[in-house]
C-alpha cells in the first residue's frame, strides 16, 4: 500500500465514480469496479484513525505550548517582581521598574494569547477538514449503495419480465 492520505484516497474514489462507464440508457447510473472501490474504502477506514490521531497530537501540542507559555509568563512576572524589588527605592527608578514589569507582563500575555489563538485556529481548521473529508466519503458511499440497489432492482425486474414473456411464447408455439 502506497503512503496515501485520506484526501488522496477520497480523490481516487471520486475519480473512480466520475470516470465510471454509464449504464446503458442512463446518465446518472454507472458501473464501478467493486473490488477497487472496496479496497479504497478499506484503506480510508485504516487512514481515518491515523488522521484523527494526528489531530489529537495537534491538540496535545497546543496544550503543551499554552502551558509552556503560561510558565514563561509566570517566570517573566517573577523576574519583573524581583527586578522591581531589587531597584533602589527612588521613586523614578521604582516607577520605571514597575512600568517595565507591566510592559513585560503585557507583552508576554499578548504573545501567549496570540499563540493560543493561532494554535486553536489551526487545530479547528484541521479537525473541520477531517470532518468534511469523512462526511464526503460517507455521503459518496451512501449514494453508491442507493445507485447499486436501484440498478440491481431494475435488472431483477427486467429479468422477471423476460422470463414471464418467454413461457407465453412457448405455450402459443406448441398449440
Amino acid at each position: 500500500m502506497a503512503n496515501r492520505d485520506v484526501k488522496h484516497l477520497l480523490d481516487m474514489l471520486y475519480e473512480m465514480v466520475n470516470d465510471a462507464k454509464n449504464l446503458p440508457l442512463s446518465s446518472d447510473k454507472c458501473i464501478i469496479d467493486r473490488e477497487a472501490a472496496l479496497d479504497l474504502l478499506d484503506e480510508l477506514q485504516e487512514k481515518l484513525p491515523e488522521e484523527l490521531h494526528r489531530a489529537q497530537d495537534l491538540i496535545q501540542a497546543k496544550d503543551e505550548y499554552v502551558k509552556s507559555a503560561e510558565r514563561e509568563v509566570e517566570r517573566m512576572m517573577q523576574q519583573a517582581e524581583y527586578d522591581a524589588k531589587s531597584k533602589v527605592a527612588d521613586s523614578e527608578v521604582l516607577l520605571a521598574a514597575r512600568e517595565r514589569g507591566h510592559a513585560i507582563i503585557n507583552r508576554a500575555e499578548e504573545r501567549s494569547n496570540e499563540m493560543y489563538r493561532v494554535v486553536n485556529e489551526y487545530t479547528e481548521d484541521a479537525l473541520r477538514r477531517t470532518e468534511e473529508a469523512i462526511q464526503a466519503a460517507l455521503d459518496e458511499v451512501k449514494q453508491s449503495r442507493v445507485r447499486f440497489r436501484a440498478a440491481s432492482a431494475a435488472r431483477r425486474q427486467k429479468d422477471r419480465e423476460t422470463l414471464n414473456k418467454n413461457p407465453k411464447k412457448t405455450d402459443k408455439e406448441e398449440e
